[in-house]
């Protein structure tokens, strides 16, 4: 409607200016001619068309003023949108930054995890080389046997001197040792093939992830908050004793069945009585606890059927017993996960295979570390029997040992790693009192650690058992 007054204006803005000129014009050709009197009519039509002209210019002015004000007011809209615009342009780019930042952490992860397995593969070369090594000995040993009871034959039958049965029987037992370390180079092959199949899953899947489109979409799962490689759950712990009817054999039993709650439960391991385990279940399997120790509220300077039958309190610190432990460990093979904490809230973990014999060899044990974020502080790959202040073959330790090393355990020298000790708390300053040692992780190389906490727990490994 404005448009068309405006063009009305404008058209009848030459008619109105040609009328003035003409008026004008007409008004100097007066000057040139005999006075006359004025005509009235034409001085009342020039102030007319004056008042036309005025009016029109005012008209105008005012379209002119009103299309000012919508063309400012669009041009604020145009500009608040720019804002916007500007705005939303920011936002992106710092979303695309950071969506670079993560992908180069993913990049970073899949790096040091293709490390990781070139790692294993090579230490696994390495084992494979050795076991055929160890193979191709064993062959020897068992020709020479062979050809020594060959020997033996041909000497009972013509009544020599008989001495040759005991270098038989020595060699009888080099060959039985033999297979021994043989069958657990074999158990420790497989462990690295089982981490090694896992990470490269793990390698696999985040190769996928990083190169699928919906990436963005996906970054906080990727990228969890950091935390222990154990990633404990930590569900309400069971207050009622969990009884399967004497079906499970332990805590990983209980999980693949569905339970995902830390607590106290009744296993009945192959050939013995039912009895009560503490489980911790953790992301993806669960642990049966065989000893904690948190506060010191618990002595373990224990005599030998203490830690045989087990002592304390499955809801706090406590020793679950040789027997037990045997009980589940002789089912197949199992891993031993030892977790500590120092008095500065550090939390470090390792983790061994390992066998156990039953009460005719004192419990002994022979540990391989498998992996972990600590030094390993226990001898491995040799069979240490298990002693306490009444039992033990080793009286020469059991004279010459501090006190600080009482309670029993798995020794095989004094001044070693006893995760079963004296507890004792240290000062304000972190320190301990001169002259006590309390509760310490100490390796061979590198500093000891004086521990606040252990845990030590045992889970089956992933691979059938073989002979």
């Amino acid at each position: 409607m404005l448009n068309r007054k405006k063009m009305k204006i404008i058209l009848a803005l030459p008619f109105i200016i040609s009328l003035v000129i003409s008026t004008g014009i007409d008004g100097d050709h007066t000057s040139f001619e005999p006075l006359a009197p004025p005509e009235p009519k034409s001085r009342f039509a020039m102030l007319d068309d004056v008042q036309l002209l005025a009016n029109g210019l005012l008209q105008l002015g005012r379209g002119l003023k009103d299309f000012a004000i919508k063309t400012k007011g669009q041009m604020e809209d145009i500009f608040q949108k720019l804002n916007i615009f500007d705005q939303s342009f920011y936002e992106i780019s710092q979303q695309t930054n950071e969506i670079k930042e993560e992908e180069e952490q993913l990049k970073k992860t899949t790096s040091r995890l293709q490390v990781n397995n070139e790692e294993i593969r090579n230490i696994s070369l390495e084992l494979n080389s050795k076991i055929e090594v160890l193979s191709q000995e064993k062959i020897q040993l068992q020709d020479k046997v062979g050809r020594l009871e060959e020997k033996l034959t041909r000497l009972f039958q013509t009544q020599t001197e008989i001495q040759e049965p005991e270098e038989i029987a020595s060699l009888k037992n080099f060959v039985e040792q033999q297979d021994n370390h043989l069958r657990y180079l074999l158990k420790t092959v497989h462990v690295q093939h089982a981490l090694l199949g896992k990470q490269q899953e793990q390698i696999q899947d985040l190769e996928e992830k990083l190169s699928s489109p919906g990436f963005q979409d996906d970054t906080h799962i990727l990228f969890p908050l950091k935390e222990d490689e154990a990633k404990n759950i930590q569900p309400n712990r069971t207050e009622k004793i969990q009884d399967y009817k004497g079906n499970a054999t332990d805590c990983t039993w209980i999980y693949n069945r569905g339970e995902r709650s830390n607590g106290i439960y009744s296993v009945k391991p192959n050939g013995s009585k039912a009895f009560n385990v503490y489980c911790e279940m953790k992301s993806e399997s669960s642990w049966t606890v065989i000893q904690n120790r948190s506060n010191g509220s618990l002595d373990f300077n224990k005599t030998w059927e203490s830690y045989m039958n087990g002592f304390g309190n499955l809801d706090g610190e406590f020793w679950l017993g040789l027997h037990k432990i045997y009980s589940i460990v002789d089912q197949g093979d199992y891993i031993l996960r030892i977790e500590l904490e120092d008095w500065r809230n550090n939390k470090r973990y390792i983790e061994y295979t390992f066998t156990m014999g039953g009460p005719e060899t004192d419990y002994a044990v022979r540990l391989s570390k498998i992996t972990g974020n600590i030094p390993s502080a226990l001898p491995e790959e040799k069979e240490m029997k298990f002693c306490t202040k009444d039992h033990g073959n080793n009286t020469e330790r059991t004279i010459n040992c501090p006190e600080s090393d009482s309670g029993g355990w798995w020794f095989s020298a004094c001044e070693e790693t006893n995760l079963n000790g004296k507890y004792i708390k240290t000062s304000s300053k972190g320190k301990l009192e001169k002259k006590k040692r309390g509760l310490y992780w100490k390796p061979q190389k590198g500093r000891s650690y004086l521990l606040k906490s252990t845990k030590m727990m045992i889970h089956p490994t992933d691979f059938e058992n073989f002979e």
